[in-house]
């Protein structure tokens, strides 16, 4: 079995499922801006997907780290540890009272985690896709040189 493969397979599920929550909260947020949403049911709304994300996105850097994958963890741990102080801190759930003052730094914020993820996203494609060409190459022909990633 090439596990290489599988795991850059979970990999992209992960980060698609991180993008797709992620996505889903700068609508709500951009709903909310455009008064199609009260501030309660965005509050709601993202505040339900916090704790996924945070767990999915913990998960996704501890699954290089456990893999030995080191790049692709240090490239991960910044906003591992970013959703760690958040959480710390309690400043993880969105204010339903003070959404609309904070509305612009959320939005900021959200779409620099969108910029990290696109970023985490085509790193692991260009490892998928190196995972298949060496399941299907034979072992004198498989692309070794891109360990690093």
């Amino acid at each position: 079995m090439h596990w290489d493969l599988i795991l850059w397979l979970i990999s992209l599920i992960s980060n698609i499922v991180l993008l797709v929550l992620l996505i889903y909260q700068l609508i709500c947020l951009s709903d909310l801006e455009a008064d199609y949403m009260n501030p309660y049911e965005t509050a709601a709304n993202i505040n339900s997907l916090i704790l996924p994300e945070f767990g999915l996105q913990a998960a996704f850097c501890a699954l290089f780290l456990v893999t030995g994958h080191f790049f692709m963890f240090l490239v991960t741990l910044p906003v591992a540890i970013y959703h760690a102080r958040l959480f710390a801190r309690g400043e993880h759930l969105v204010d339903v009272t003070e959404i609309f003052r904070a509305l612009s730094v959320e939005k900021k914020h959200r779409l620099i985690k969108l910029g990290l993820y696109l970023l985490f996203f085509f790193l692991v494609i260009f490892r998928l896709v190196i995972a298949i060409y060496n399941s299907l190459a034979d072992e004198e022909e498989a692309l070794h040189g891109f360990w690093v990633f």
